[in-house]
């Protein structure tokens, strides 16, 4: 027997987020007001019929039973990001600082979804409160993205990510009272790490609103910048080294942080996941200090600071640009381009694969590789000292083959578009891995993404959604079996 879903809980849920979506769009208002920008109207009427919006979603669905099915979950999960980026939209189309509103979505997506690619050129003159704009939806995506990673993707068991899943979350009824605790404390945490960047930013030179809206975009591992050459703007090894600390910092999983407020300091240090993401981060900046040394690029310290910032960038899925490193050669293009897509760990701002499944995949092939050789030995896989089930493993290995899979069929529909080889491949790459630059001359760390055409903008904005969304939550709703028990 078919049931139709109950479609009450998903309205109410993204009521109550595009209201807070409305509500937020009155702080860039005030920023352009006080310095008598008159964008401040636009920013108020943005939020005026975004709060109308919301504030109807959720009259027209209140007193319903909050508890929500796994279908629920996951229509609304898609329902929400989707109706958050087509608002937020709306102070980029009226502004006039883009020409059309596929651009505007592009960039409200690109924002969200903390990818960081732009459509937006001459930053510089762009007005304040469209620049904080742009550094709150950062924010804001990053913080609903960490909430996403601990309390919605675990209990819908997306791509392995119900490793992390916690015992308040065993149903789904459970998750928005319990979400609602948990996503305070790193609510605080957030804006407490965000805070403590911001002033390290100002310490090291950066005027105030550029260290405010940095700091934003740093944590949230965003990548969208006050500037068009991005932090390289500034050319300061002492701002660098605070984005790379900070960056590092959102690529890790928040909850750690709350635990460590809370006196427990053994999960972070013990974390196995955490380990090899700053292990794998060190190796990486090696390899790339010898590209930047031996193309002749950059020398000594340099090559180390150039290295470190661009590597860690890419990894985290931050992309800001501080070099041209595609100038460091062939290699070095090769070697970024197979980075952007390993991302920091889950539960964090960072985006990409999540090395903990990497670590799950090298933990099958392991034991695998043990039952060829001892066909009558007993072999567990592990993660953090915990055996790892077989439905674990078969749901991460789902998602790096519909991950490669999703990758190829976005970049020959980016080619149909008209675009060279390099720029479709590394276009769908940073789209999908949520990194924001691309290689070649177009979308590369010293390019943008304004050239391309209205179809390729849009196959863009659906590869950010579908890799920020973990790719399941977003395609299982074109399943006809999803629309039915």
């Amino acid at each position: 027997m078919n049931s139709i879903i109950d479609f009450r809980p998903v309205v109410l849920v993204t009521g109550v987020l595009v209201i807070t979506l409305g509500a937020s769009m009155l702080l860039p208002a005030f920023v352009d007001a006080a310095v008598g920008n008159p964008d401040w109207q636009v920013f108020v009427i943005s939020s005026g019929l975004t709060l109308l919006v919301g504030i109807l979603m959720f009259l027209s669905t209140r007193g319903i039973p909050k508890g929500l099915s796994t279908r629920q979950a996951l229509l609304m999960t898609v329902v929400a990001w989707t109706a958050l980026v087509a608002f937020g939209a709306l102070p980029f189309l009226w502004s006039g600082v883009v020409d059309n509103y596929t651009d505007a979505f592009f960039e409200s997506m690109s924002g969200l979804t903390t990818t960081g690619a732009t459509v937006i050129t001459g930053l510089e003159s762009v007005p304040p409160g469209i620049l904080f704009w742009r550094g709150l939806l950062q924010w804001l995506g990053g913080l609903g993205i960490i909430v996403m990673a601990i309390a919605v993707l675990p209990m819908l068991q997306i791509g392995g990510m119900q490793l992390f899943k916690a015992e308040a979350f065993d149903t789904a009824e459970k998750i928005l009272p319990r979400t609602r605790q948990i996503s305070s404390s790193i609510t605080l945490v957030f804006i407490a790490v965000t805070g403590l960047c911001a002033i390290l930013y100002v310490v090291a030179g950066m005027a105030v609103d550029d260290a405010v809206i940095h700091a934003m975009t740093t944590v949230a591992t965003g990548g969208f910048s006050t500037k068009d050459g991005s932090i390289g703007h500034f050319d300061s090894a002492a701002i660098d080294t605070v984005a790379i600390i900070f960056m590092i910092l959102g690529s890790i999983p928040f909850i750690l942080y709350v635990q460590m407020l809370q006196g427990r300091y053994k999960p972070l240090l013990q974390d196995l996941q955490v380990r090899v993401f700053l292990i794998f981060v060190s190796f990486c900046i090696l390899l790339a200090v010898i590209m930047a040394v031996v193309s002749g690029s950059h020398q000594g310290l340099e090559a180390l600071r150039y290295a470190a910032f661009n590597v860690v960038s890419i990894i985290t899925g931050t992309g800001y640009a501080s070099t041209d490193y595609g100038t460091w050669g062939p290699q070095a293009v090769t070697f970024f381009f197979l980075i952007m897509f390993v991302g920091g760990c889950a539960g964090s701002t960072s985006c990409g694969i999540k090395i903990f499944r990497f670590q799950v995949l090298f933990q099958a092939v392991k034991m695998h590789l043990n039952h060829v050789m001892y066909p009558s030995g007993v072999f567990k896989p592990m993660f953090n000292n915990r055996p790892i089930q077989k439905h674990v493993i078969s749901s991460v290995m789902a998602f790096f083959f519909l991950f490669i899979a999703s990758f190829m069929v976005l970049a020959f529909a980016l080619k149909l578009t008209g675009l060279d080889t390099t720029t479709a491949l590394s276009g769908a790459g940073s789209a999908l891995a949520n990194v924001g630059p691309g290689l070649g001359d177009i979308i590369g760390p010293s390019g943008n993404y304004s050239e391309l055409s209205a179809t390729a903008k849009w196959l863009l904005s659906a590869g950010m959604l579908l890799g920020r969304l973990e790719l399941f939550t977003l395609l299982v709703i074109f399943l006809p079996s999803f629309w039915r028990t």
